[in-house]
């Protein structure tokens, strides 16, 4: 999985397998954000919004767990 953890000016800071790397911003779709998980092909970068609903469940099911059951 392939999320935005950060932007930095022109640059998109992007975690994948637990390596960060960077590439310009301009490559991402217009309306992508941090935490966003993105799909890289030949054809372009995309947005996979079923991945981070998925993701964002998960991290706060993780949170939940942590805060020991409380919401």
């Amino acid at each position: 999985m392939t999320v935005i953890d950060r932007f930095e000016g022109n640059i998109a800071v992007i975690e994948e397998g637990g390596h960060k790397r960077e590439i310009p911003r301009e490559l991402l779709p217009e309306n992508a954000s941090e935490g966003d998980v993105i799909i890289i092909s030949e054809s372009g970068i995309t947005l996979d919004h079923e991945a981070a609903k998925a993701r964002g469940k998960s991290l706060f099911m993780r949170l939940t767990k942590l805060m020991g059951g409380r919401k």
